[in-house]
C-alpha cells in the first residue's frame, strides 16, 4: 500500500505523518523506517523507528532512491513500513511525473515484499495529476 500525504507548505503533512508513525509503533511488530533529507524529526520520532538522514549518502534522483530502498530491504527483511518525508526533496525535483513513478514503484515493491509506504509531498492535492491523485489519502 502507498499513501501520499499531499499539501502545500504549512498544511500539517509532517504532523499527520508523525501521528501515523506513532500509531504504527504501537500496532506493528515489524521494523519501521523513516527516511528524510535531514534529521529534523530526530526528537519527534519514537526511538523504535529507524531514522535515516538521506543526504548523508549524497544520492539524488528516482533510480537512486529506489536502489536505496531496495538495499534497506535487502539488509532487513523485517521492515513492514517505510515513511518518506518530503519526496520532492528526496527526489530533487517537484516534477509530479517523478513522484508518480516513485509511488508506482513503491506500490509494486511493497506488494511483493509486504511493506506499506507513507510519504509526504509538497503538492496541491486539487491540482495534482490523476495518476498521482490515486495515492493521495
Amino acid at each position: 500500500m502507498v499513501k501520499l500525504i499531499a499539501g502545500l507548505s504549512g498544511t500539517g503533512k509532517t504532523k499527520r505523518m508523525l501521528n501515523e508513525i506513532n500509531e504504527a509503533v504501537e500496532q506493528d511488530s515489524g521494523s519501521l523506517v523513516c527516511i528524510e533529507l535531514k534529521t529534523s524529526l530526530r526528537y519527534d520520532l519514537n526511538y523504535k523507528v529507524r531514522l535515516i538522514e538521506y543526504q548523508t549518502y549524497q544520492l539524488e534522483g528516482l533510480e537512486a532512491l529506489k536502489a536505496f530502498i531496495s538495499g534497506l530491504h535487502a539488509g532487513n527483511f523485517d521492515i513492514t513500513r517505510i515513511y518518506l518525508k518530503s519526496i520532492h526533496r528526496l527526489l530533487g525535483t517537484d516534477d509530479p511525473a517523478q513522484m508518480t513513478a516513485l509511488c508506482d514503484w513503491c506500490q509494486a515493491f511493497g506488494k511483493a515484499n509486504g511493506i506499506d509506504f507513507t510519504m509526504t509531498a509538497r503538492v496541491d492535492p486539487e491540482a495534482a495529476p490523476e495518476d498521482l491523485k490515486q495515492y493521495i489519502g
